[in-house]
C-alpha cells in the first residue's frame, strides 16, 4: 500500500511539473502580456510581449512585430525575459533529474539513497522554477497597475490591462510548485521497495510450504 502511495505521489508531481513547464514555455513567447483597447477604434486591440508587439484586427487578423532592441524595452520587461529563460531551463533541469529517481525506473534499482538524491534536487529545482516564473508576471502585472492609476498620466490617455499570459504564468508557477512539493513529500514518506515486496511474497511462499510439508509428516 505504501509502495502504491509513493508511486502515486511521485507520478502526480512528475505531471503536474511537466504541466508547469510547458505552461511555463508559452508564458515566455505568448505575445499578450499586455493588452490595449483604444476607444477611438474599437475593432484593434493592441498586445505586449517580451519578444514582439502585435495589433489584433477584426477583419485583418493578427500582425506583429519584433522589438529592435532589447536595451529599449522597459525595465520589468527585460528582467522578465531572463527570468522566463531561467524557469524553463530549470524547469528542464528538474524533469531530467526527477525522472532518473521515480521509483517505477529500473535503472538504478539498487541505488535508492541516489534516487532520493535525485529526487530531492529535482523538487527544488521545481521550486524556484516555479518562484522564477511568478516573479517577472507578478512584476509585469505589478507595474501595470501602478501605470493604470497613475493619476500623472491624462484620462484620455489609453491604458495597458492585464494579458492573458500572466494568468498562464501564475499556473505555471504553481503547477511546478505543487509539483516539487509532491515529489519531496515523497521522500518523508516510508520507503516501500520493490525488491523487498517480492522478497516478503517469497518468504511468505516458503512458509506456506513448510507448513504443508509439516502436515503430510
Amino acid at each position: 500500500m505504501a509502495l502504491v502511495y509513493r508511486l502515486t505521489m511521485q507520478l502526480s508531481g512528475i505531471l503536474f511539473s511537466l504541466l508547469g513547464w510547458v505552461l511555463s514555455c508559452l508564458t515566455t513567447y505568448l505575445p499578450q502580456w499586455k493588452n490595449l483597447n483604444l476607444e477611438l477604434n474599437e475593432l484593434e486591440i493592441w498586445t505586449m510581449g517580451l519578444w514582439q508587439a502585435c495589433v489584433v484586427q477584426e477583419e485583418g487578423g493578427m500582425q506583429c512585430k519584433d522589438f529592435d532592441s532589447f536595451l529599449a524595452l522597459p525595465p520589468e520587461l527585460r528582467i522578465s525575459r531572463i527570468l522566463m529563460f531561467f524557469s524553463n531551463g530549470l524547469g528542464l533541469l528538474g524533469l531530467l533529474l526527477s525522472g532518473f529517481g521515480l521509483d517505477c525506473l529500473k535503472i538504478g534499482e539498487r541505488q535508492q539513497e541516489q534516487k532520493k538524491r535525485l529526487l530531492l534536487f529535482g523538487g527544488m529545482l521545481f521550486w524556484i522554477s516555479g518562484i522564477t516564473a511568478i516573479v517577472p508576471v507578478s512584476w509585469v502585472a505589478h507595474s501595470t497597475v501602478q501605470e493604470f492609476w497613475d493619476e500623472n498620466i491624462p484620462d484620455i490617455v489609453p491604458r495597458w490591462d492585464f494579458g492573458e499570459a500572466l494568468f498562464v504564468g501564475w499556473l505555471a508557477g504553481f503547477c511546478l510548485i505543487l509539483g516539487g512539493s509532491l515529489l519531496n513529500c515523497t521522500i518523508c514518506s516510508t520507503e516501500v521497495h520493490p525488491s523487498s515486496v517480492h522478497y516478503a511474497v517469497a518468504e511468505q511462499q516458503d512458509h506456506c510450504q513448510h507448513l504443508e510439508t509439516e502436515t503430510g509428516r
